[in-house]
């Protein structure tokens, strides 16, 4: 395989942004007096765009259309304020991404995080290193699975979907990388099992980043 580029996922993939998504979720079920969750529930709820992850965290019988959009407001405003916080690269990533600077490999962050947020977590958290594309989710674009994006990613990029390693954590990121076509890689670090990656249709499962490197 002649890779030429890589996708990345960014929660639990680049990035450890599980407390901080943990705390602004509780906070926003604290002011609608709803019952919180574990910080190692919500691997479970991150991956499918904020409003599901919101849809899933309220009660079973609080999910109408108007306490979603109102947690919602909530989980947007607390999370501006929560997500410096704790968040950070994964052990390992700083290596890996200027180990592929290195070799002159295109990267790209790709995620179902709102698209402001994910902006601004790799210009700050993430400042070193060069990324030819980062998007996360934008209105009236299909979120993860769908390869939509994924696509337009590769064709903006001008190269073969074949020629891209997609490194995500969840069966979400392996089912959009087969989708597009792309070389679909588990992080065993993140967020899942590897069971659901597996599921998911990852074709290899690394246990640590420069792993990754092997590909290349």
């Amino acid at each position: 395989m002649k890779t030429k580029g890589i996708i990345f996922d960014l929660d639990g993939t680049l990035l450890d942004t599980l407390r901080d998504l943990a705390d602004a979720g509780n906070a926003a079920l604290r002011e609608l007096n709803f019952p919180i969750h574990s910080t190692e529930d919500y691997k479970y709820f991150i991956g499918k765009g904020v409003e599901e992850l919101v849809r899933q965290i309220l009660p079973e019988d609080n999910r109408d259309k108007q306490t979603v959009a109102k947690c919602l407001a909530l989980m947007k405003r607390n999370y501006s304020k929560f997500w410096r916080r704790n968040s950070r690269p994964y052990p390992g990533i700083a290596e890996l991404l200027t180990e592929l600077e290195k070799r002159g490999i295109v990267k790209v962050v790709f995620s179902n995080k709102l698209d402001e947020f994910t902006g601004v977590m790799v210009r700050e958290i993430l400042p070193k290193w060069r990324f030819e594309i980062v998007r996360g989710a934008l209105p009236g674009v299909p979120i993860k699975p769908d390869p939509t994006a994924a696509l337009a990613i590769a064709a903006e990029v001008k190269i073969e979907t074949q020629k891209f390693v997609y490194l995500g954590d969840s069966a979400t990121d392996m089912q959009t990388a087969n989708a597009a076509g792309m070389y679909a890689v588990g992080a065993l670090w993140g967020f899942r099992t590897a069971e659901e990656l597996l599921g998911g249709g990852a074709k290899v499962l690394v246990k640590e980043p420069l792993e990754v490197l092997k590909l290349f």
